[in-house]
């Protein structure tokens, strides 16, 4: 049994259309910012408030940053699933720099397209589950079987 846990749950919508770039060995790097909001009545005063929080979101996942290209784009709405790693380099001036992201590695990571359906048939559904069973949902921790994987001889 695991000694903790590092998992981030998040349903936002991106600020920005996502960042692409590719490593020596040429894989892909997507990155891009989610907007995620609260909402909640003032009780002085009685008029909504709301508070929009950002993030950093880091996909090293191959299949994942495939999707992210391809389907993404500003405003779209995501589900993910991630692990919060925190990155220190210098800049510039030699000033020592910090950022925090939630990042999608090779393994655990989760990425569900939420947006409807476009012109073009990309897209999923606004039901996550349906967007799973028609095959949207990008994870790498999970994936779906297949109708042969089903009829497989179970033991008990």
């Amino acid at each position: 049994m695991a000694n903790s846990i590092n998992k981030v749950t998040l349903l936002g919508n991106l600020g920005a259309d996502p960042r692409v770039a590719n490593t020596q060995s040429g894989s892909k790097i997507v990155s891009f910012s989610l907007a995620t909001s609260d909402r909640w009545r003032d009780k002085a005063s009685g008029e909504m408030k709301e508070r929009t929080e950002w993030h950093r979101v880091v996909i090293f996942n191959p299949q994942l940053a495939e999707t992210a290209e391809r389907y993404l784009h500003k405003g779209s709405k995501v589900y993910l699933e991630g692990q919060l790693q925190t990155r220190r380099w210098e800049d510039n001036n030699g000033q020592e720099r910090f950022t925090t992201e939630i990042v999608l590695q090779n393994f655990g990571g989760t990425l569900v397209l939420l947006d409807a359906r476009s012109d073009d048939g990309v897209g999923a559904s606004e039901d996550p589950f349906a967007a799973t069973s028609a095959g949207w949902d990008a994870s790498a921790s999970s994936v779906s079987p297949s109708s042969a994987d089903l009829d497989d001889d179970i033991p008990f």
